[in-house]
C-alpha cells in the first residue's frame, strides 16, 4: 500500500506543470569532479527532518552517478528553500434578483497551499565558485504528512538531478 502511495504521489508530481531550472558553468569540465560533501549550514528554511532527507537523496544520486563522499571534497553541495503563498482567487458566489433589483454575495474558498522552491547548488572547492545551480518550484499543501513531504522531496530532488552533470 506504501508503495502505491509513493507511485501515485510520483505519478501527481511527475505530471505538474513545474520545470526544473538549471544553470551552470559552460567551461567546466564536470568529469573532473570525483568527490562532494555537504555544508553545514544547509536548509535554513527546512527542519531537520526535511535536511536529512534531502541529505540521504543527493547523496544516494550522486554515489549512483559514482562519485563518492569525501571530507577533502572536490565540490561542496548547498540547498535550501524558498517559500510563497499562493493567492487565493477563487470564490463561491450567490446571487439573487429580477431585472431590476439585486443581491449578491461571495465566499471565499480556503486554499492552504504554497509556492516552494527548492534550490540546489554545486561549488568548487578549491575556488569556491559556483558550478551548477538546479531548482525546482510545486505548489505544495502547507500541512502535509512525514509520508507525503517525504514522497514529495524525493521526487523533487530526483527531478533536479537529472539536469546533472550538465551535457555540454
Amino acid at each position: 500500500m506504501k508503495v502505491f502511495r509513493l507511485i501515485l504521489l510520483f505519478l501527481v508530481f511527475g505530471c505538474s506543470s513545474s520545470k526544473v531550472v538549471s544553470d551552470y558553468d559552460s567551461n567546466t569540465t564536470y568529469s573532473k569532479y570525483k568527490t562532494f560533501n555537504f555544508y553545514e549550514d544547509n536548509g535554513d528554511n527546512l527542519n531537520d527532518f526535511d535536511v536529512k532527507r534531502i541529505t540521504n537523496y543527493i547523496t544516494s544520486k550522486l554515489k549512483n552517478d559514482n562519485l563518492e563522499q569525501d571530507n577533502l571534497p572536490d565540490f561542496f553541495i548547498y540547498f535550501d528553500t524558498q517559500t510563497s503563498t499562493v493567492r487565493n482567487n477563487k470564490s463561491i458566489s450567490i446571487g439573487l434578483g429580477n431585472r431590476n433589483v439585486g443581491v449578491s454575495g461571495g465566499i471565499p474558498i480556503e486554499n492552504n497551499k504554497v509556492n516552494e522552491k527548492l534550490i540546489i547548488k554545486f561549488i568548487e572547492a578549491n575556488t569556491n565558485n559556483l558550478i551548477w545551480e538546479g531548482s525546482l518550484e510545486s505548489k505544495v499543501r502547507k500541512k502535509r504528512s512525514p509520508e507525503q513531504r517525504e514522497a514529495h522531496l524525493k521526487v523533487v530532488v530526483t527531478q533536479i538531478l537529472e539536469q546533472f552533470p550538465p551535457s555540454n
